[in-house]
């Protein structure tokens, strides 16, 4: 899988708009996200998640967790105030550089750009917990999103508790991504990136699902139990999908 195009794609939004690239509100693009504002929708996330986590029983420990497409480390920041160590991997070198910057005062967050198709950075049964949202959803294919789930699993720990929100289905509307296609071709005739966002309203986003039988079918191959499925209540109308707790038996 050659993510290098896929790549080049996020670190050209990761260097134009970072946080809105992350929560695509409308009013808040070309550099209008306040910090603070910005931040605190990953705390209320993370508090969410957690508190259903502990409803579930999982996970046993609260030790190292990871933040999986973390761009400015949003949710690496929140993970950190329920975990011994959080860490945010990303694609992109510009989002990780921004992450480090604006999450400096935290000693127990770490920061890794991972470009690759794996997570071989990290060992088997490394983390406690995993958290990804609107992330894949982002990757170039299904066979993408299967295999960095695959991943997930493989540096889980045992009765560690893994949580994921993917679209099951994407309307024509979306999948048709015109502004995308535009700025993919112009990159390609040399138009600068700087031209393309802020002049045309163009960017690199691609959108990708992974139907909801098929997310059930490979966490049953992979040993994994499903705890729970909950409708993703933060998607657009026109990309419905779900958010998936499951935990990694002994």
């Amino acid at each position: 899988m050659n993510l290098n195009r896929y790549k080049q794609g996020w670190e050209e939004i990761g260097r134009l708009d970072p946080l809105w690239a992350v929560l695509t509100e409308p009013s808040a693009q070309y550099g209008r996200w306040d910090p603070e504002a910005f931040f605190r929708t990953g705390t209320d996330e993370i508090n969410r998640v957690m508190e259903e986590a502990s409803r579930l029983s999982y996970p046993k420990r609260r030790g190292v967790a990871l933040d999986f497409g973390c761009g400015v480390g949003r949710l690496t920041r929140a993970l950190a105030a329920s975990f011994e160590k959080s860490y945010g991997v990303d694609i992109s070198e510009a989002m990780v550089t921004k992450a480090r910057e604006l999450n400096r005062h935290l000693g127990n967050c770490e920061f890794v750009v991972n470009a690759s198709a794996d997570l071989k950075a990290f060992p088997d049964e490394t983390f406690d917990f995993i958290y990804s949202a609107r992330v894949l959803q982002h990757l170039p294919t299904q066979q993408a999103i299967e295999q960095y789930i695959s991943e997930f699993v493989r540096v889980l720990k045992s009765e560690g508790l893994l949580v994921f929100q993917v679209p099951g289905r994407i309307s024509l509307r979306w999948r048709v991504q015109p502004r995308r296609r535009v700025y993919s071709l112009l990159r390609r005739l040399g138009v600068g990136e700087e031209f393309l966002y802020h002049k045309l309203g163009v960017y690199p986003m691609k959108m990708t699902h992974f139907p909801q039988h098929a997310v059930e079918s490979l966490l049953s191959r992979l040993g994994v139990r499903l705890l729970k499925v909950e409708p993703d209540l933060d998607t657009s109308p026109g990309m419905p999908g779900a958010k998936y707790y499951a935990v990694k038996v002994a």
